[in-house]
């Protein structure tokens, strides 16, 4: 690999600032990267939540598919960091599996790690976590997936 860490996070990032809305408008962030490893976070956001009553005392939760977008998007984009040229690489989902483990009440953030990188399949696995009010963070969903790797000719 030729890029650094630092090059491959600031290339992401910028793709989804200026090429994908739907990421953009989630508020994604591309918070580390690492070898085999890599953290986005989406913060809490009333329009991603839930429609229900309220009880006053507390906020509404954030709705799963939401989770599910982060899964799915870093699970994807982790397999950057075992190309040998990331910026002109890419994946794109073969199967997903989401596991939901209690309601997201605050920012999520969600680390995958790749478990194997094929020369064309890749299986990453992801865990989220999610803040409190109280400012605690606690794990609300898991994930898995496969993905369909499009190495450059470098590779």
């Amino acid at each position: 690999m030729t890029e650094s860490y630092d090059q491959i996070h600031a290339v992401l990032q910028g793709y989804i600032d200026e090429n994908h809305e739907f990421l953009s408008w989630l508020g994604a962030t591309v918070e580390s990267v690492d070898d085999g490893r890599m953290t986005m976070a989406i913060p809490y956001d009333e329009k991603l939540t839930n429609t229900r009553p309220s009880n006053g005392d507390r906020r509404p939760d954030i709705h799963g598919g939401v989770a599910a977008t982060l899964i799915d998007t870093v699970g994807g984009i982790v397999f950057h960091t075992d190309f040998d040229d990331p910026i002109d690489a890419g994946a794109a989902t073969i199967n997903l599996n989401v596991n939901y483990l209690r309601p997201a009440t605050g920012d999520l953030e969600a680390t995958a790690r790749i478990i194997r990188a094929g020369s064309s399949v890749g299986v990453s696995e992801i865990m989220v976590e999610s803040t409190t009010p109280d400012g605690e963070t606690r794990e609300v969903a898991t994930g898995q997936g496969s993905y369909r790797l499009f190495r450059s000719a470098r590779d």
